[in-house]
């Protein structure tokens, strides 16, 4: 990309979409094109095509999603499985029918069979049966990976995708039902601590391995591949660390400075057992991580803090 290249970036009000924003200004990007969902409803195929045709990108990163944890997916199947596969599909085509020069496709590694090997390498993909509590979003998240890969195959078009682990960071989501796992925690924790509860119930009994990624080192990653990787193949984003959730709950208890006992309630589901990515490719490439664990949470806590009495918080 051109310094002055246009760029659209779809997504922009959500945690990824507004951290490859500020990682392509840091990086002297100044062109960017966005819109809010009010200006364009994404899963409006006439719409996103008016959009292309006027504003004609030469560059996407399509990072716009409806996203949640495991309560929100299991209750909610079908709307993450359309609401994903129509403004995915709709921004992709767009993109294609208008001639731009190279879109990047966000994903998750929930792509991923829920027993695949681990760490799991890009090639897994398909190779068995997926999470069943969020297979809608999964499934719409393949289909828009596979999409770019037929259209690179099929026009000879540059899409490439990238496949995160779960994120964190500034302009997270921390509904107390919807959200995912460490801003659940950390709303939850600091809600305890306000409170002067004696004790935070968790969800499962803390035995699940996950890996977490800023979404600032997700950022700049997203923005080293639309400059240096061209391919079919999907590429892992993360540390190549992971932390039981157990583990994760003293980490976000200590940020927060909550002193009290942590419970489990184990009639609640845990989820994938085990989900750590191999990234190999990525260190190939040249890219790794910057931010550890402790850092970031201390660092996603104090932007949940700067946030706490504005409307900008995505608590509700």
């Amino acid at each position: 990309m051109e310094k002055n290249s246009k760029i659209y970036v779809a997504g922009h009000r959500g945690m990824v979409g507004s951290a490859i924003v500020r990682e392509l200004r840091r990086q002297g990007y100044e062109n960017i094109v966005t819109r809010t969902h009010s200006e364009l409803d994404l899963t409006d195929q006439k719409a996103v095509e008016a959009f292309f045709e006027a504003e004609r990108p030469e560059y996407v990163f399509l990072a716009a999603a409806k996203v949640g944890g495991i309560a929100a997916n299991a209750a909610q199947p079908a709307d993450f499985l359309w609401q994903n596969m129509m403004l995915e599909m709709n921004v992709i085509h767009s993109a294609w029918k208008c001639g731009v020069k190279k879109l990047e496709f966000l994903g998750s590694s929930c792509i991923y069979p829920r027993l695949a090997p681990q760490p799991m390498p890009e090639s897994c993909l398909l190779t068995s049966s997926l999470e069943p509590t969020n297979e809608g979003y999964a499934l719409a998240k393949i289909s828009g990976l596979k999409y770019c890969e037929y259209l690179n195959r099929q026009y000879g078009t540059d899409f490439i995708s990238v496949m995160p682990t779960n994120l964190y960071g500034p302009n997270d989501n921390y509904h107390p039902e919807h959200s995912h796992v460490l801003p659940a925690l950390i709303r939850r924790f600091h809600e305890a601590k306000m409170a002067e509860a004696e004790s935070v119930v968790c969800w499962g009994d803390g035995s699940p391995l996950r890996e977490f990624l800023y979404v600032d080192d997700l950022a700049n990653l997203c923005v080293f591949l639309m400059n240096n990787y061209s391919g079919d193949e999907t590429v892992n984003a993360g540390t190549g660390k992971e932390v039981s959730i157990r583990d994760l709950t003293e980490i976000v208890a200590e940020a927060v400075g909550f002193e009290g006992k942590i419970e489990w309630d184990t009639s609640r589901p845990n989820g994938t057992p085990r989900k750590l990515l191999n990234v190999d490719k990525a260190k190939g490439l040249g890219w790794e991580y910057s931010i550890e664990l402790k850092d970031g949470v201390r660092m996603a806590y104090a932007d949940f803090l700067s946030h706490l009495d504005s409307d900008s918080l995505r608590s509700k």
